[in-house]
């Protein structure tokens, strides 16, 4: 089994914090995004990993420790690690073809954005499964379209009218992606462009209408990073998992003088923490000083000192120093701010 990671998209939509860092290595609950996806698709795979193909942006910004921590990532998993390049934002499907020489086999696609939490078999009699989650507003979103069989034989872009409630998460698996790749190819040497970019639906569209098989698989739980308020709700819902899950969220070297943490918290190696409190639903990387400050709802990452703030709903990145009043807030890397 190999797993395909685009992630080559800058994710400006979750700026100051996709400046410095990409978004895909943002961490969310002490794990960054595509560490903690990759992860977990394995575990539900429940089979050996042979491959991971990650699709990177510009090296100067997808630079080498981006591609270390992604091959020790594959390692740790029992897998090699591919590195490819998509050198311009052509869409999902150019992404993709962008690792031709690794698209054959079985194998699942995965676009490092979204978090998840499943427990399923795999069908793998279906040539393909799409993964799903139901949703209250399917017309924000593409949705999957079945027929009396359950089997998916349409995908809808935010539909007007009503097709379904179950929207399709950006996960898919194939039993041979070579069938893909043959299709996208099929896209892109007819210059087929939806939405200005080469998009992996229509290579599934073709593949539907040879006549291969497409099924859904669901999810438990969805969580989106795509902008700063949903990763903090998302950093919030996965520390309660991890919590309940009994993984050990704060390091044994936390130094607490007249503070109090309420969890659940996931709380980094080096940090000390004085007159105040923390939690619940905070995420503090590294090497922190939070001194004189109630924090709540909150997401940190690492190098960072915070003083008299009373934070909620706050994102802030490394090396940052901040003492303020304000409570709702977002700051990236390197800022000083007193």
């Amino acid at each position: 089994m190999k797993i395909i990671v685009p992630m080559a998209g800058r994710g400006s939509r979750l700026r100051p914090h996709t400046l410095t860092v990409p978004k895909p290595l943002i961490p969310v609950a002490g794990k960054p995004i595509v560490h903690r996806l990759v992860s977990d698709i394995a575990k539900v795979l429940g089979e050996p990993i042979d491959e991971i193909a990650f699709i990177l942006g510009d090296p100067a910004f997808f630079g080498d420790d981006v591609v270390e921590s992604l091959t020790a990532l594959a390692e740790e998993l029992g897998a090699k690690a591919s590195i490819y390049r998509q050198d311009q934002p052509l869409g999902t499907g150019h992404a993709i073809m962008c690792a031709k020489d690794s698209l054959s086999g079985p194998a699942v696609v995965a676009y490092a954005d979204t978090l998840i939490r499943a427990d399923f078999n795999l069908d793998k009699d279906a040539d393909s499964v799409i993964w799903v989650k139901q949703v209250d507003q399917p017309e924000a979103y593409g949705v999957v379209k079945l027929n009396d069989e359950k089997e998916i034989v349409e995908l809808v872009e935010k539909p007007k009218e009503f097709v379904s409630d179950l929207a399709v998460i950006g996960i898919y698996y194939f039993k041979d992606i070579a069938v893909l790749k043959n299709e996208l190819q099929h896209v892109l040497d007819n210059n087929i462009i939806n939405g200005g970019e080469y998009q992996i639906n229509d290579g599934i569209k073709r593949m539907m209408a040879d006549g291969k098989t497409f099924v859904t698989g669901q999810v438990e739980e969805w969580m989106d990073c795509g902008n700063k308020n949903v990763t903090v709700e998302t950093n919030t819902r996965m520390l309660g998992f991890l919590e309940k899950d009994g993984e050990k969220l704060i390091s044994d070297d936390v130094v607490l003088e007249s503070a109090t943490i309420i969890p659940p918290c996931r709380i980094g190696k080096g940090v000390t923490i004085k007159n105040g409190s923390v939690g619940p639903n905070v995420s503090i990387g590294d090497d922190c000083n939070i001194e004189d400050s109630d924090i709540k709802n909150s997401l940190i990452q690492n190098q960072t000192v915070i003083k008299n703030a009373n934070l909620d709903n706050a994102m802030i990145g490394n090396h940052v120093y901040y003492d303020g009043k304000y409570t709702t807030i977002s700051i990236g890397d390197y800022s000083t701010l007193e």
